[in-house]
């Protein structure tokens, strides 16, 4: 086994495909679209088996009637579909090796603008959500001595834009959990990664995208017309779902202790510069994008 700078013995994870003829099972959230749709397709063609869940599977197309893949209905938010939706997974492929924590939406805006309910959905969702899907997965892992948890955070789980306190909030949470998480799994046999993409061809700007606002707010409005200006070039120039699966690939069957895993060249750049820059230049650097002068 290798070992750390530290001393310290890293475990390999080892699936049921390298050890039998037994195809090794992903499980993943929000999969009628984007990310988690690109991921089971890819999954899928490399020979796993996939169980894809989604709020409402009888409007999915590409997926049902692929060879391995169990279409089932999830959502985050009714914890009882949950666990229905793992046990049909472990009904028909016997195990689970991966969890994709992937179901999620982005809500912006200024805060005073912001209600109690689109606060509480926007850590449901992003959050409490992604931990229920996790608890319900973690006896499977902890029976076989083996499994990984894959969370989708963002490069906005490291930084933060204007305008975004509720989804950079949930992100920085993942990043928090994540971190927690992977020192309990550990004695277990089992793992914790993370996927932090910067922009990606998704519906994240459609309907996976809540902005809200009040325009009787008039001291943010100028803030919120240049935000939408930045927006804008920075999904143009955005990478494809495909990307960020060959991404999750790599985190699943690497092999490696690498904790994080950085997706597209604006993520790479900013986590970067995040990291070699203090608080008050990089602070500067973003708000500049924004026109904000710091006070």
């Amino acid at each position: 086994m290798p070992a750390t700078p530290a001393g310290h013995i890293v475990r390999k994870m080892v699936f049921p495909s390298t050890r039998t003829n037994m195809s090794p099972t992903i499980f993943i959230t929000g999969a009628s679209s984007g990310i988690g749709l690109a991921t089971a397709r890819h999954f899928q063609q490399a020979g796993w088996n996939v169980a894809a869940t989604m709020r409402s599977p009888e409007r999915e197309t590409s997926l049902t009637g692929l060879e391995r893949v169990l279409v089932t209905h999830a959502d985050v938010q009714d914890n009882a579909s949950i666990v229905s939706a793992v046990d049909a997974a472990v009904a028909r492929f016997s195990r689970i090796d991966v969890l994709l924590n992937n179901a999620g939406y982005g809500a912006y805006g200024p805060l005073e603008a912001v209600s109690d309910a689109a606060m509480e959905r926007q850590y449901d969702v992003n959050v409490f959500g992604l931990m229920r899907t996790t608890r319900a997965v973690l006896p499977h892992f902890r029976r076989q001595r083996n499994g990984l948890v894959i969370n989708v955070s963002s490069m906005g789980g490291r930084m933060a834009f204007p305008l975004g306190t509720l989804y950079h909030g949930t992100k920085f949470a993942v990043e928090g959990l994540s971190e927690a998480l992977q020192y309990e799994l550990a004695p277990l046999g089992a793992r914790v990664k993370i996927i932090e993409p910067g922009a990606t061809r998704t519906d994240f700007a459609g309907r996976s995208f809540d902005f809200m606002n009040d325009d009787a707010l008039t001291e943010y409005q100028p803030l919120v017309a240049t935000f939408m200006d930045v927006l804008a070039p920075l999904m143009t120039n955005a990478v494809s779902p495909d990307v960020v699966a060959s991404a999750v690939f790599e985190a699943a069957t690497d092999g490696s202790p690498q904790f994080r895993y950085a997706v597209g060249a604006d993520a790479t750049a900013i986590l970067d510069a995040r990291r070699q820059l203090d608080d008050a230049s990089f602070h500067a650097m973003i708000g500049g994008q924004f026109g904000i002068v710091p006070a």
